[in-house]
C-alpha cells in the first residue's frame, strides 16, 4: 500500500508546537506520509523565538532532490521561507513538479518575532505565488503581501480575488482575528465559500497556521477537491485547538492527534450498532414500524462533526413482511439524511449520538406521550425558502427547530410529511441499544 507523499518544505520548530513538527502531525493524522525539506532551524519555546538557523540554500536543493527522485510526491506545502534567495530556490524546485501545491506565507511567530525577511515578501509575490494551487495567508500576511488593510469580510474577498490574478490557483483568507466570530474566506477563482465557526477561548494556538495548510495538502494529495478539503482540514484544526496541550507559559500547541479520537472509537461503535440491528431482526412485528421509505438506523461518533463520521446502514433497513431487515453493513457516512438528525442533536447536547427514522402514526405520538416522552413536531410547510432550497436541509432545520422551541432533544421528533414527502417519526436517544429499547417500547413490546 502506497499512501499519499507531502512534501513539507519548513522550518523546524524546537518547542514542537509549529514548523514541521506540526506538518508532520496533520499528515499523519489523516493518514498521509509526510516527507521534509528543512529550510531553517530555530530556537523557540511557547513564548519567543530565541535565533534562527537557516539551512544552506544548497543542502535545501539536494534534500528536494533526494526525496522527489525516489520516494516522490503527490502534494506540496511550503511553509518558512526566511529569505528572498531562499523563495527564489524554492520557487525554481515547485516548476520541476506537476501536484498541488499549498503555500503558507508565514512571516510571523506566534509570539510576535519575525520570521520572514521583508525583502522577500516581494519574492513570495513575485515567484512563489504563481506556483501555488492554494495560498493560505491569515489577515496579516495578506495585508504585507498586498500593502493595505484586510480586516473584513469584503477585504477578504477582495484580498482573495488579488492574491489569485497575482497567479495562485486559489486563495484562503484566514480570518482568524476577525472582529466578532472568525471565519475563513475560500476564492477558488470562480466561486467564494466562507467557513466559520464559534471562536474557542484558549491561549494555546500555536501551530494553526502550519497544521491548517499541511492537512490541506494532505487532503489533496489523497485527491480531495479544494472546498471539502478546506472543510475537512478546518475541522481538523478545531479538534487540534479544543484538545491542544497546555505547555510552557506561552502559548502551547494545537494537537492535531486529538483528530483520530472519533475514529479510534470506530471499532466499539461498529459492534453497538451491529447488536442493535441483530436485536431488531429478531423480533417480529417490528417490520410494522419501517416507513414507506424505510427506515434507517444513525449512530455519530464521539466528538461527530460531519456525515462521514455518523454510522448508518448501507441500503437503510427495509421490512420482510413482520420482520425488520438491515439492507446493507454499517457504515460511516451511509445516510446524509439521518447524519443531519444526528448531528442536529448533538449540537445541543453531544451525548444524544443516535436517531431512527420510523413510520408516522398519530397512535405512536399519542403511546410516547403516555410513555412520558418529550415529544417535538415541526412543519415543512413552515420551512424558510432558503431551506427548501437547499437539498436535505429540511432535517436540520426541522430537528433544530424542535429543539430550540423545547430547550431540550427529545426523544420522538416527528413531522406530517407534504406533497411528495411520507410523514416521519424519528426516534432519538444516546446509543443504538437505548434506540431499540424505545422502539420496543412505543411498538408494544418492551417492559
Amino acid at each position: 500500500m502506497t499512501p499519499a507523499r507531502v512534501l513539507i518544505i519548513a522550518g523546524s520548530d524546537s518547542g514542537g508546537g509549529a514548523g514541521i513538527q506540526a506538518d508532520l502531525k496533520a499528515a499523519a493524522a489523516l493518514g498521509a506520509h509526510a516527507m521534509t525539506v528543512i529550510t531553517a532551524l530555530t530556537a523557540q519555546n511557547t513564548r519567543e523565538v530565541r535565533g534562527v538557523h537557516p539551512v544552506p540554500l544548497d543542502f535545501v536543493e539536494q534534500q528536494f532532490a533526494a526525496v522527489a527522485e525516489d520516494i516522490g510526491l503527490d502534494a506540496v506545502k511550503t511553509g518558512m521561507l526566511h529569505s528572498a534567495k531562499l523563495v527564489e530556490l524554492v520557487a525554481g524546485l515547485l516548476a520541476l513538479v506537476k501536484v498541488p501545491v499549498v503555500v503558507d506565507p508565514v512571516m510571523v511567530a506566534k509570539g510576535g518575532s519575525r520570521l520572514l525577511d521583508p525583502e522577500a515578501v516581494e519574492a513570495v509575490k513575485t515567484q512563489l505565488l504563481p506556483r501555488a494551487s492554494l495560498v493560505t495567508p491569515n489577515l496579516d500576511e495578506a495585508e504585507a503581501l498586498l500593502g493595505r488593510p484586510v480586516r473584513d469580510r469584503a477585504a477578504m474577498e477582495a484580498a482573495a480575488v488579488e492574491l489569485v490574478s497575482l497567479g495562485a490557483g486559489a486563495a484562503l483568507i484566514k480570518g482568524g482575528h476577525l472582529t466578532g466570530q472568525p471565519g475563513d474566506l475560500l476564492f477558488d477563482g470562480k466561486r467564494n465559500y466562507f467557513f466559520s465557526a464559534p471562536r474557542i477561548d484558549t491561549p494555546h494556538t500555536h501551530g494553526t497556521g502550519c497544521t491548517l495548510a499541511s492537512a490541506i495538502a494532505s487532503l489533496l494529495a489523497q485527491g480531495w477537491d479544494l472546498a471539502p478539503a478546506v472543510e475537512r482540514a478546518r475541522l481538523l484544526v478545531r479538534r487540534a485547538i479544543t484538545g491542544g496541550l497546555v505547555l510552557g507559559h506561552g502559548h502551547g500547541p494545537v494537537n492535531a492527534l486529538a483528530d483520530l479520537g472519533p475514529r479510534l472509537e470506530l471499532g466499539p461503535c461498529l459492534a453497538e450498532m451491529d447488536a442493535a440491528i441483530e436485536r431488531m431482526e429478531g423480533v417480529p412485528g417490528l417490520g410494522d414500524m419501517i416507513p414507506e421509505v424505510r427506515g434507517q438506523l444513525g449512530y455519530a461518533l464521539p466528538g461527530a462533526a460531519s456525515a462521514a463520521e455518523v454510522l448508518a446502514v448501507a441500503g437503510r433497513i427495509t421490512n420482510i413482511g413482520p420482520m425488520l431487515k438491515a439492507a446493507g453493513p454499517v457504515r460511516p457516512g451511509a445516510s446524509s439524511h439521518v447524519a443531519k438528525i444526528v448531528l442536529a442533536a448533538m449540537s445541543a447536547d453531544p451525548s444524544m449520538r443516535a436517531a431512527m427514522a420510523c413510520r408516522f402514526d398519530q397512535a405512536l405520538v399519542e403511546r410516547a406521550k403516555d410513555l412520558g416522552w418529550a415529544v417535538g413536531e415541526f412543519s415543512r410547510a413552515n420551512e424558510p425558502p432558503e431551506v427548501k432550497q437547499r437539498e436535505g436541509s429540511s432535517l436540520e432545520w426541522g430537528t433544530s427547530n424542535v429543539i430550540e422551541r423545547l430547550g431540550m432533544v427529545p426523544e420522538v421528533i416527528f413531522d406530517r410529511g407534504e406533497s411528495g414527502k411520507e410523514p416521519v417519526l424519528r426516534l432519538l436517544a444516546r446509543n443504538p441499544g437505548a434506540i431499540v429499547d424505545r422502539l420496543l417500547l412505543l411498538a408494544g413490546q418492551g417492559a
